[in-house]
């Protein structure tokens, strides 16, 4: 009788003591988890869908530009309307000539012609040298070139 009784003493202790390890093993309590063990959590995942990046308006392109055009040439009102509007149309022919997807060689060469287009309004809405100016920029990218600081030589 004392040994049976030893016998559940024992069961009951064990059982108690390794409740705890069967919750951490099969997830009960877990904030994470669930009631089946590590399968999956149970809270819904939304799909995320990736947001088409649209490409700038041809309006956008030249508001981004302009203010450095501006600055480096030193346009008047009448000047920066002229520069403002040659650009958007030349910004506009080219957004459309990309939406065309033409062959290499003959996408070079509409480019050649919006650019040569542009060009000659720029140059007949001008001054020589603002319009020289304009061309230098046009070269370096629309960036302004930087003044470099002289450095004083210390004796």
């Amino acid at each position: 009788m004392k040994s049976l009784q030893t016998l559940v003493f024992l069961t009951f202790l064990t059982t108690m003591l390794s409740i705890g390890d069967l919750a951490a093993q099969y997830g009960y309590g877990s904030p994470y988890g669930n009631r089946y063990g590590r399968r999956q959590s149970t809270i819904p995942r939304a799909q995320e869908t990736p947001q088409e990046v649209e490409p700038p308006t041809a309006e956008e392109v030249v508001d981004q530009q302009m203010p450095s055009i501006s600055e480096a040439l030193g346009l008047n009102p009448f000047e920066e309307a002229v520069v403002r509007t040659t650009l958007l149309q030349s910004v506009q022919q080219r957004i459309e000539l990309q939406i065309l997807q033409l062959e290499p060689l003959k996408m070079k060469e509409e480019y050649e012609k919006v650019l040569k287009k542009q060009n000659d309004e720029l140059k007949a809405g001008l001054p020589e040298d603002k319009y020289n100016a304009f061309i230098e920029l046009q070269e370096n990218s629309f960036k302004p070139k930087k003044k470099k600081k002289k450095k004083n030589k210390k004796d």
